[in-house]
């Protein structure tokens, strides 16, 4: 059987379009909030969500985020908090989550404990940002054997030899970084962003999504043409940090899915 990840890009694939992916910092603003701002995500046309865990010092992140981050930790979201409201949003919805973190709290938590607990709560992968994939081998044997998948980060400034690791060790999807430097709105797209897919398609026939600096419906939809997946993270996070309703989050959701969808994007091409 399929994992939810593989099984929304397979239909992805053959609806003919990217796969819409929303980031949010789980327990921003608190942890009571956060499964019905993903209930209204997964209503405007958001496939997967990316379950932030918040983390005092986020090196990946920009300032949106890490501010998302104090709000959650302020409130009392911790890695059990965020499983909790996992269970939540799975008691209602089969959208796929992925656990999006750092290695602190998995460390501290426990490896053998999350890949049990994750997947109790509902969790369909992990991402963990500062872990070197050279150095990942142990993180893939736990997961795997607890039927999580493992998502991978490449970037412009990423080798050969790194992309290849990064499609051995990734299953579900890969994740795309395109631009250097952390998360944030940007007003322009990356020019990396060509080359790195038409890379990392030569290594791999898992599918491609794009995060980093996509943050309005008309990047969302340029970047479409490229990529099996388009990821909006610090643009949600903002509109969070604004008091959105989770009306107004599922309006913003809607505009980029259409924008995805529209007749003058082409399909993302297949992987080679």
């Amino acid at each position: 059987m399929p994992t939810r990840l593989e099984a929304l890009f397979e239909r992805s694939r053959a609806e003919k379009r990217a796969a819409l992916i929303g980031y949010i910092t789980a327990g921003d603003p608190t942890p009571a909030e956060t499964s019905a701002l993903v209930a209204a995500l997964e209503r405007g046309g958001v496939d997967l969500i990316e379950l932030g865990v918040p983390f005092s010092d986020p090196i990946a992140d920009g300032p949106v985020i890490q501010r998302g981050a104090d709000r959650a930790l302020k409130a009392g979201t911790n890695v059990a908090k965020v499983l909790e409201i996992a269970r939540q949003i799975r008691s209602a919805s089969q959208v796929p989550l992925l656990l999006f973190t750092y290695m602190n709290p998995v460390l501290r938590y426990g490896w053998d404990r999350l890949a049990r607990d994750a997947k109790a709560a509902g969790i369909d992968g992990l991402l963990l940002t500062d872990l070197s994939v050279e150095e990942a081998n142990p993180f893939i044997g736990v997961m795997r054997a607890g039927g999580l998948d493992t998502v991978f980060l490449a970037a412009p400034t990423s080798t050969d030899a790194r992309l290849q690791l990064v499609s051995e060790y990734s299953s579900g999807f890969v994740y795309l970084v395109s631009r250097t430097g952390v998360t944030g709105e940007r007003a322009e797209l990356s020019d990396s962003i060509a080359p790195l897919i038409e890379r990392m398609r030569r290594v791999t026939k898992l599918p491609l999504a794009v995060g980093f600096g996509i943050s309005t419906p008309e990047q969302a939809g340029a970047v479409a043409a490229m990529a099996d997946g388009v990821i909006v993270g610090s643009a949600l996070v903002r509109m969070i940090e604004q008091h959105a309703t989770p009306g107004e989050l599922e309006a913003f959701a809607r505009s980029l899915a259409q924008a995805m969808s529209s007749e003058t994007v082409s399909p993302p091409g297949s992987p080679s």
